[in-house]
């Protein structure tokens, strides 16, 4: 396949957003897809869920003490050995230090397959400095072009580097300019919302603001950009979105769910698609509805696996292990949805 880059966003946090990001990114390498999860997010949580602290302590508080000695170290999972320099935010630091372009980094590779470009709280302090730059790219600024492409450019040199076929790219929740950098580096956007109001008042301020993104880039940047730059498109395609359920039966959701449940294709074709009211009932753009395993992140995260590859050995007993199976399940459904919607529609 084409490689292909999916941002999984919603400006309402608490949607489970991350916890998707890393179950989609195994769940894409037991298709057999070479996979790179990209961690945008300065909170680092798809960090901290696929390497223990040991090794977070050494990719973040143990750089200066590495470089010093020269160190090159690769990740090596449940070692605490890592290689300094590595994250997303040693990536910019040359840009947002006045120092240079990019700096090269290596993702992790946590099993045969998958790999992780890491986050870190430092790249916060990238906020700024990308704010500052994004109307400067209006006029053609080449060093605000730069600044503003710099996580595309770190994506590609990495995604190129482990010839990955498919870039999860887990962003914060909020519309800042890390995020806008972020998104405008992605080929789709995948959303998770919850049937609530705050979802569905993040999908109604997301899709005019991806909107209006995608067009300053597209006709105020792009024809300024000079030949031979390696620029991202903004196409930002919306993929649909997920569904996560809350802590009930599916089979019977109460009222105000329910309610919600029922506005949110509508919300999608208005806000996020820019089109007309849907039919009643209507569902081509949900990708999926998962129910919610909470009862099993507990043993996934003591395991440091997925959720649906928990065995005996990790306290998956018994009725548990069938939940696993039907995890198992529905995740390799949305993954296939996915992909079968990275393929064709739906449109913005």
């Amino acid at each position: 396949m084409t490689r292909t880059s999916i941002a999984l966003f919603n400006n309402k946090g608490g949607v489970g957003k991350t916890t998707l990001t890393y179950h989609l990114a195994h769940m894409f390498r037991r298709l057999g897809l070479t996979v790179l999860a990209v961690d945008l997010d300065p909170q680092a949580n798809l960090t901290s869920m696929c390497l223990d602290e040991t090794e977070i302590e050494e990719l973040w508080e143990g750089q200066s003490e590495l470089i010093e000695q020269g160190a090159a170290w690769s990740v090596l999972p449940g070692t605490g050995r890592v290689r300094s320099g590595q994250t997303i935010a040693d990536a910019v630091k040359p840009i947002l230090e006045g120092t240079g372009d990019i700096a090269p980094v290596e993702p992790a590779e946590l099993q045969p397959g998958l790999w992780l470009l890491a986050g870190s709280l430092d790249l916060s302090r990238f906020e700024d400095k990308l704010s500052n730059e994004w109307f400067k790219t209006f006029a053609g600024d080449i060093a605000a072009v730069r600044t503003t492409t710099a996580f595309h450019r770190v994506v590609e040199q990495a995604a190129a580097g482990i010839h990955a076929d498919i870039v999860l790219i887990d962003v914060g929740p909020n519309l800042g300019a890390i995020n806008r950098a972020a998104l405008i580096a992605a080929d789709t956007v995948l959303m998770p919302l919850a049937a609530d109001l705050f979802s569905l008042k993040g999908l109604s301020n997301l899709g005019p603001t991806l909107r209006d993104w995608r067009r300053n880039w597209q006709q105020l940047v792009l024809p300024q950009v000079p030949a031979g730059f390696s620029a991202p498109r903004a196409e930002m395609r919306p993929l649909g979105y997920v569904i996560m359920q809350p802590e009930m039966r599916l089979d019977r959701p109460v009222k105000a769910y329910a309610r919600w449940l029922e506005r949110i294709p509508w919300v999608y074709s208005v806000a996020v698609l820019d089109e007309g009211v849907p039919p009643r009932g209507d569902a081509r753009h949900c990708v999926a509805t998962l129910r919610n395993y909470r009862s099993l992140m507990p043993l996934a995260h003591d395991a440091r696996k997925p959720m649906f590859d928990l065995k005996a050995a990790d306290g998956a007993l018994g009725s548990t292990q069938k939940y696993v199976q039907t995890c198992y399940q529905e995740f390799r459904a949305l993954a296939e949805g996915v992909l079968a919607h990275t393929e064709g529609p739906p449109r913005s």
